[in-house]
């Protein structure tokens, strides 16, 4: 594997991970400029939560990002939730994105939780081996309700 070096992200990393995203589903309407930094210094107040960017060189090449929930069961302890999982698409295959989902699920467990979940909208085969491989179990069922774009009229 190329040298990845793995941090959280920051203010200054903002462009870099916006352009990311990109990788992660390309039709997806990009957050606007205006409010980015506003969302991420919003995000980056979540007690124990992260988003981890992966750098090769000045390169960001993946990135996913870690919330860490408070609970009131298992004794008060925490657990985590996994999302926007990306690698750039021209660095895929390298164990690249094996190596951001290691460095979250030690977060995670630094954070003193108990579980670091994650869900995918992906049927792709190569999608879930991928996950399995990266030591996730597919073990529940996930749902979700989602909200339908507002348009402007």
């Amino acid at each position: 594997m190329t040298d990845l070096t793995i941090r959280a992200a920051g203010q200054a990393d903002l462009p870099a991970l916006l352009d990311l995203y990109r990788h992660l589903d390309a039709g997806d309407m990009r957050c606007p400029a205006d409010k980015a930094a506003t969302i991420l210094e919003r995000f980056l107040s979540y007690a124990g939560s992260a988003i981890l960017v992966g750098h090769i060189g000045a390169d960001v090449v993946a990135s996913c990002t870690v919330v860490v929930i408070p609970n009131l069961t298992r004794g008060g302890t925490p657990y985590a939730l996994i999302e926007n999982v990306v690698t750039d698409a021209g660095y895929r295959n390298r164990g690249l994105g094996k190596a951001i989902l290691r460095a979250a699920v030690e977060h995670a467990w630094s954070a003193g939780c108990y579980k670091a979940m994650l869900i995918t909208g992906s049927k792709k085969p190569s999608t879930l081996a991928f996950y399995e491989a990266a030591g996730f179990e597919q073990s529940k069922t996930g749902f979700q309700i989602r909200r339908l774009p507002v348009r402007a009229e």
